[in-house]
């Protein structure tokens, strides 16, 4: 949810007192005195006071099938993800929270081993948790193959611009990019499914630039092998050269053998920020027209 407000521009604050809304839902927002809750109904809330959409140019068949992709993530690979972080890497979630004082350690035990038991106890009633560990993995594998096929080499899933469907999915792959670490869900993400980790790291440059991503976050321990394993120096660039909208003018960029190769680039030398953020920047601003 908080993706989608950043994505259309819409200032917002958090408040992280746990409360739920009156249907014991989150998220929820507050607008004018007026409480919505669930990610779909605060969309639409959005899209019919404030005029905001990021689905203007999709057309009825794409509008179709970023519902079903979205559903997909929310309704079926969120309760994958959710195992591998609290239910099968329980401890190393642990660590990772944010929590300090005499009883700091204490209390990441105790919320753990809480939210560890009431994904589990959801999952059983969800359905998918009735099935063995192996199977839930698997289950998880396809939802990241068929997400993988249908970004193909493109920029965003339904093409050059963003969409709605993106903040959904980005917001449940993060996870695997970024808290799992070692596991299988990282594994694919960093590895085979490169193109992914591309989409991600895209949006979180645009979107999250406060989040601080160490280069070391782009490799994964191969467990099986014993060795780790790095991703191919593709700079995060989509292979999709569609930037109608650019109006800015690119100098080409030359590239030699002698040079160092850049995170912020692919190997043509095309800039991950140039083509982004230029082009990017202009579709914000037509929606606040």
């Amino acid at each position: 949810m908080e993706t989608y407000l950043r994505m259309v521009d819409l200032p917002y604050q958090n408040y992280f007192d746990g409360k739920l809304s009156p249907q014991g839902k989150m998220p929820w927002i507050e607008y004018n005195q007026e409480q919505v809750c669930g990610t779909e109904f605060i969309i639409d809330f959005l899209e019919e006071r404030l005029g905001v959409s990021l689905n203007k140019t999709l057309t009825p068949q794409e509008k179709a099938m970023s519902r079903a992709i979205t559903k997909m993530v929310e309704e079926h690979f969120y309760w994958t993800i959710a195992y591998c972080q609290w239910v099968d890497n329980l401890e190393e979630t642990q660590k990772m929270l944010s929590m300090s004082g005499p009883l700091s350690d204490l209390l990441k035990w105790i919320l753990s081993h809480l939210t560890g038991g009431i994904v589990k106890r959801e999952m059983y009633g969800h359905g998918i948790g009735r099935f063995s560990r192996e199977e839930v993995y698997a289950l998880m594998e396809k939802d990241m193959r068929t997400l993988a096929t249908l970004l193909g080499d493109k920029k965003y899933l339904m093409g050059s611009k963003l969409s709605t469907v993106d903040a959904a999915v980005f917001s449940h792959l993060a996870p695997a990019m970024w808290t799992l670490p070692g596991t299988r869900p990282e594994q694919l993400i960093k590895g085979e499914l490169i193109n992914l980790a591309m989409y991600c790291e895209r949006i979180r440059r645009r979107f999250w630039p406060e989040w601080f991503v160490d280069l070391e976050d782009f490799c994964y321990n191969d467990i099986t092998e014993g060795s780790e394993s790095k991703l191919p120096d593709l700079g995060l660039y989509s292979r999709t050269d569609t930037f109608q909208d650019d109006t800015h003018t690119h100098t080409p960029h030359t590239h030699t053998p002698q040079d160092p190769p850049s995170p912020d680039s692919d190997p043509t030398g095309h800039s991950l920020y140039d083509s982004d953020m230029d082009t990017e920047c202009s579709e914000i601003d037509q929606l606040k027209c």
